[in-house]
């Protein structure tokens, strides 16, 4: 199970760490914490130095009623952090977390390697064919309408078969265009309850009918402290627990604000497997 970053094939038979780059001011858990330069690239130093195989940038929160950002500000804030993450490190692959097709080209254009789009394309119908054309692996997201909207959409009558169901469309819909390497998020926390999180994670093992490589987001997300009844800032034991879950469940791609953590904790489950 490999990805092609440009040029680099990615082996995800063992799974890897994506150190998350929020350059948001409103990002829930690190919004506006990396202000000047030499704050982001001792992040991004950090992030490489722990075990990261990917940095995710971006530049759209999409928390919960996130506040709406314009196409020209998303890349005001984002090309020019990819553009000094490059120049000081240069061998770093970058995704970029964006559902918009223009900020997906720019950002391919200007080095960026891998895609990441909450949306799975329902934001942007040009995403999928800009995605083809540059080739780059494409995460494609669970989710229903627009972090201003989600947290309305809850209704389900069989979450996980759903999903699955929505999955599949979108999959044959991306093969269609012809993009090549395809990753699926579930999307904790978009549209869906705290309930329904923990039954989409007890049941993640399910996802592995798709046969693609699966990445989990649950860093320090309201599932894990509003179940422990604490915060983002004392929600690392919680998210390492869950990242275990998920990686006995078939995850391929672990995306965290805290890379140590989960990297030993990939060591560890690699040494599980015989």
């Amino acid at each position: 199970m490999t990805i092609n970053c440009k040029g680099q094939l990615i082996d995800l038979s063992s799974p890897k760490v994506m150190g998350i780059l929020n350059c948001t001011p409103d990002s829930f858990f690190d919004g506006g914490k990396y202000k000047s330069e030499k704050d982001i690239l001792n992040q991004v130093e950090k992030i490489l130095d722990e075990g990261a195989t990917f940095i995710d940038i971006g530049a759209y929160s999409s928390k919960p009623n996130a506040a709406f950002v314009s196409e020209k500000e998303e890349a005001n804030r984002l090309l020019p952090i990819i553009d000094l993450v490059l120049k000081n490190f240069p061998q770093t692959i970058i995704s970029v977390d964006t559902f918009r097709s223009e900020i997906a080209r720019k950002s391919i254009e200007n080095g960026a390697a891998l895609i990441n789009d909450i949306s799975a394309g329902n934001l942007d119908s040009q995403m999928m064919s800009v995605v083809a054309k540059l080739q780059v692996p494409y995460i494609m997201m669970h989710m229903k309408g627009t972090p201003q909207t989600m947290q309305s959409l809850t209704q389900y009558e069989n979450i996980v078969k759903e999903m699955i169901f929505y999955f599949s469309e979108k999959v044959n819909q991306a093969r269609s265009f012809g993009i090549n390497d395809l990753i699926i998020d579930p999307g904790f926390g978009f549209a869906k309850t705290l309930e329904q999180n923990f039954e989409v994670m007890q049941k993640l093992d399910l996802f592995q009918m798709l046969d693609l490589p699966m990445l989990i987001g649950i860093s320090r997300k309201s599932m894990i402290y509003k179940t422990l009844e604490t915060t983002t800032d004392h929600s690392l034991n919680g998210t390492t627990f869950l990242n275990a879950i998920a990686l006995q469940k078939g995850a391929k791609i672990l995306r965290v604000h805290d890379v140590k953590e989960a990297t030993e904790c990939i060591k560890l489950h690699n040494k599980l497997q015989f």
